[in-house]
């Protein structure tokens, strides 16, 4: 009966070793020296509990982990962790194809999943449980199988399938139900080892010596069974019966208790254990490798582990999370002790892994045999303390190149050979196999074999006594030997390597950059300079050194190496100030630049003294400051991936004045819409690639830019004052530079503001046809308005033009006022003109009378006495003084001057009649003579009294009295 169940099995279970299988043709032997590249995430990077129960992955390439204080997810960019009801410790975790992780812990199981809301929500099934079987106790695993999910605890076993759970009542005590191929296992305390088939139990003839040893592992092998127990080791199960498998492996499990399994590529087991870690084990039980605390994980303690299709050995710990990359094409040895110091060199030989720090030399056994896992011991070698700069292997000797001289090494011991200090570097001589020379703090050694084939110091070479950290002979035999601070020197060696007959010496001023750290090296039997400029290469035509173009173009960021290291025909290492690149000529017209699956040794190197040695065809040993690493070609597929995975769409955040989360998980992030309110959004997407590598991303958002954004790592993008319309948001990634996964899609719609929306349009028609009505109103008003304006204004203006009329009249008859007055005053002043003027000629032709009256005589000639001369006389001055010429004058004068006489008087009280009379006929501007007439004096009299008048109008001398008058 047990044969015909196992065949009945047997095709499933094969096809459940296809997934498996699959991997062979990926992986290439897991390697028994050193251990694989071990990522840590402690809790202070997730942000979480301590203990992982549980690890998986989802079909979107998204881990997930079951964590003390809730469920965890993994994106490759972000955690992100969800609290179960009642925060209760998540102890099993399970993906479907569907989008759905399903969760238990204390009392509770369920799923989550994203809702319509884009909310990453639990779902508890714990309602659909039957009250005769209540969950009191933990779920402990958790199992998918086609349409049924399969729930665990060590008090019942349910099935939830088309929405009901069924429990299966086990009645006694068992442990964890454990599933290999498509077959359940569960062991009931006691009894032995049962198999789950249709939701019933059935016991396992034999198993009765399993009772009690707490099985936690079953792994397919072989076509059988691999138990594995807490403390008793491992055993065979052939479908007939169990055997306890003997072998070291099972002796180590015995030891350290086991706790879990997983196969590993069909040909390995791995197993995790509960106090040293975990080891993989060959079908033959050889421990192929060991990895714990010492060489890398965060903890000893194994609670899960979990392979994915990637060769990604995911364990979840007692304390964190690490992820073992098996398929790493580099092996790691750390001195986490810290005894060795610093290391600067290492190599391989006879059967001895020998270390060069700055505390001495050490050694430790190297491996002979490939199928059991190789734990390094490494001793110190005697009176090797110091520092150790170079380690060269020559002509099957180690030499050994330290502060105090340099030794032959010989197994576990050395000889002196050369007190000469600081041997940094050593070649053998080009066309003199039996000489080497080595570049040292006093200069150039010279070494040659003895009789017995050892090799000897022989002497310093003359005439160079310089530092000597880097020594190359080029094709011509002449000697390149490079000051670490001073630049280059060229020597010329005489035929018994004894002395430099000629030493040049290079700086700034023949071409090179700078002086400080130009190394140099022999690339394509050419020798090249590096400077942080770039290489440079010596012309011999102009005595000049000259920048290596292409070199330097092909070799990208790399052209500024301070080190190369050559491996093999047309390849060479490349190191750039502690970062390394692997360069292959080996292909005509293309260097192909290699530095992506070295990212992880970027930094840990010694500086300036970085060593990589090769042990093989296809093995390197690669000294970093605390150990070394093993590079093994075989292990360099480009991709362990047949597909890269796609790019998800994690995050629609709102990215307003708060961000508030819109949609999260790719799942339910194809098409949303969002309301204009929210259009400024924040998308953030990552790339499940777990692998150390460069990473970087390229968007596109159609209808908002018109190309590809640039390469970045960012793994978010704001989009701000989006306008309404439809987007698509594409994204891919580039890993390392060269692999560019497929586009992923993001469509999306941004709804028109409220005022934008078919209502708002409506309410604006109407409101437009109600404008237009009312505006015609307020036109016609308007228009009425400005009529009676225009009437009003019209009006105005009239009334104003009829004003401006009057005054134009009024000043025109103004004017001709004006000019009559004029005339009149014109008319008035030549009457006053005349009248003063008739006075004159008035007065002097009575002057004339009076002295014509002089000289008349009587009828006989006498002259008439002068009683009657006197008589006439005084008729004639009684004319010449009468006021009623004066009075005539003064009446016109007043009416043409504007009371002339009235002014004069009240500003000036003491002018007398005389005064008044002078001053008026001065104002008409008569001259003294004419004034002397009208006043009836002389010319004399006319001054002084012009003179009196001036002091009486108390002018001042350089005042015009007619000016004065006049402007009166």
């Amino acid at each position: 009966m047990i044969k015909v169940t196992f065949k009945k099995h047997s095709l499933s279970f094969i096809l459940s070793l296809f997934f498996i299988s699959s991997f062979q043709s990926l992986a290439s032997d897991i390697k028994n020296v050193g251990v694989p590249f071990v990522e840590n995430y402690s809790k202070n990077i997730y942000m979480a509990g301590n203990q992982n129960w549980s690890v998986v992955r989802d079909n979107n390439g998204v881990m997930y982990y079951g964590n003390s204080e809730g469920l965890l997810s993994y994106d490759g960019r972000s955690w992100q962790l969800y609290k179960m009801p009642n925060k209760v410790i998540v102890r099993s975790v399970a993906t479907d194809n569907k989008g759905k992780v399903y969760a238990g812990g204390y009392g509770e199981f369920g799923y989550w999943s994203y809702a319509d809301n884009g909310k990453f929500q639990f779902t508890s099934l714990n309602k659909e449980i039957a009250k005769a079987h209540p969950l009191e106790s933990e779920i402990w695993k958790i199992y998918i199988e086609k349409d049924k999910v399969i729930f665990q605890s060590f008090d019942c076993v349910y099935i939830y399938q088309n929405g009901k759970v069924t429990a299966i009542d086990v009645q006694e005590p068992f442990l964890f139900l454990l599933k290999a191929g498509s077959r359940y296992f569960i062991e009931i305390l006691g009894k032995g080892l049962y198999e789950l088939k249709n939701s019933k139990l059935e016991f396992i003839p034999g198993s009765e010596s399993l009772a009690n040893t707490e099985v936690l592992s079953v792994l397919p092998y072989n076509n059988n069974f691999l138990i594995g127990t807490s403390k008793h080791g491992l055993y065979v199960y052939d479908g007939n019966s169990i055997r306890p498998w003997n072998t070291i492996a099972s002796d180590f499990l015995k030891t350290y208790q086991l706790n879990n399994g997983v196969p590993l590529f069909g040909k390995y087991l791995v197993y995790g254990t509960i106090l040293n870690g975990l080891i993989i084990t060959d079908y033959a039980g050889n421990i192929i490798q060991h990895i714990n605390k010492t060489s890398g994980l965060q903890n000893n303690t194994i609670l899960n582990l979990y392979l994915d299709q990637h060769q990604n050995l995911w364990t979840g710990l007692d304390n964190g999370i690490d992820r073992i990359e098996l398929n790493s094409p580099l092996y790691y040895y750390f001195d986490k002790s810290g005894r060795f110091g610093t290391v600067y060199s290492s190599i391989i030989h006879q059967d001895k892994v020998y270390i060069g720090t700055n505390q001495g030399l050490f050694y430790s056994d190297w491996p002979t045999n490939p199928k059991e896992f190789h734990s390094f011991n490494f001793k110190f070698v005697p009176n090797s303390q110091g520092q150790v700069w170079d380690l060269s292997l020559i002509d099957d000797q180690l030499i050994s190149g330290t502060n105090e001289g340099s030794y032959l090494v010989n197994n576990s011991t050395i000889r002196k050979i050369s007190d000469i200090n600081g041997g940094w570097v050593i070649k053998k001589v080009v066309d003199h196999p039996d000489y080497l020379m080595q570049g040292t703090y006093l200069g150039v050694a010279i070494y040659k074999k003895d009789e017995r084939g050892n090799w000897m110091f022989s002497h310093l070479l003359k005439n160079f006594n310089e530092p000597a950290r880097y020594i190359e002979q080029d094709e011509k035999g002449m000697l390149w030997i490079a000051h670490a601070y001073k630049g280059v020197y060229r020597a010329v060696l005489s035929p018994d390597l004894k002395l430099a007959t000629a030493v040049n010496y290079y700086d700034v001023n023949s071409g090179l950059p700078h002086t400080n750290n130009i190394n140099l090296f022999k690339f394509e039997g050419r020798i090249i300079f590096s400077t942080d400029n770039g290489f440079y290469l010596f012309d011999d035509f102009s005595n000049k050194f000259k920048p290596y173009k292409e070199l330097n173009t092909s070799l990208g960021t790399f052209a500024y190496s301070n080190k190369v290291i050559k491996a093999e025909e047309k390849q060479y290492w490349f190191i750039n100030h502690g970062k390394i690149a692997f360069v292959d000529l080996s292909t005509s017209g293309k260097v192909i630049v290699d530095s992506n699956k070295f990212s992880t040794l970027n930094g840990r190197m010694v500086q300036y003294y970085e060593n990589i040695n090769r042990i093989n065809k296809s093995l390197y040993l690669i000294s970093v400051d605390d150990g070394f690493v093993l590079y093994n070609e075989d292990n360099t597929a480009d991709s362990k991936y047949k597909e890269l995975p796609k790019v998800l769409i994690r995050k629609i955040d709102n990215a307003n004045d708060h961000i508030t989360t819109i949609a999260e998980g790719d799942a339910t992030i194809k098409e949303i819409t969002l309301p204009y309110s929210k259009n400024n959004i924040r998308i953030s997407f990552s790339l499940p690639y777990y692998e150390k590598s460069l990473i970087q991303f390229q968007y596109f958002l159609e209808g908002y830019s018109g190309q590809w954004s640039e390469w970045s790592t960012q793994t978010q993008k704001d989009f701000t004052n989006l306008s309404s319309g439809d987007y698509e948001f594409m994204v891919r990634a580039r890993i390392n530079g060269n692999l560019v996964t497929k586009i992923t899609t993001f469509k999306f719609n941004v709804s028109p503001p409220w005022y934008s929306s078919i209502w708002a349009w409506i309410i604006y028609f109407m409101l437009a046809v109600a404008g237009v009505v009312q505006f015609r109103r307020i036109y016609f008003k308007k228009l009425e308005r400005a009529r009676l304006a225009i009437q009003h204004q019209l009006e105005k203006e009239q009334e104003e033009y009829i004003k401006y009329e009057a005054i134009i009249s009024e000043r025109k008859i103004s004017e001709m006022h004006k000019e009559q007055l004029e005339a009149d005053l014109a008319s008035k002043n030549r009457e006053m003109a005349n009248t003063a003027m008739n006075i004159v000629y008035k007065n002097e032709l009575l002057e004339k009378i009076k002295e014509e009256i002089l000289n008349l005589t009587d009828s006989s000639g006498k002259k008439l006495s002068s009683s009657q001369l006197k008589k006439i006389q005084k008729v004639i001055d009684e004319g010449m003084s009468d006021d009623r010429d004066w009075n005539i004058f003064e009446s016109s004068f007043n009416e043409a001057h504007g009371n002339f006489f009235k002014k004069l008087k009240t500003n000036y009280c003491g002018l007398v009649p005389n005064d008044l009379k002078l001053c008026a006929y001065l104002r008409m501007n008569m001259s003294s003579k004419e004034v002397a007439s009208l006043l009836n004096i002389t010319v004399r009299g006319v001054e002084i009294r012009r003179y009196r008048l001036r002091k009486k109008l108390n002018l001042p001398h350089d005042k015009n009295l007619t000016e004065f008058l006049l402007e009166l």
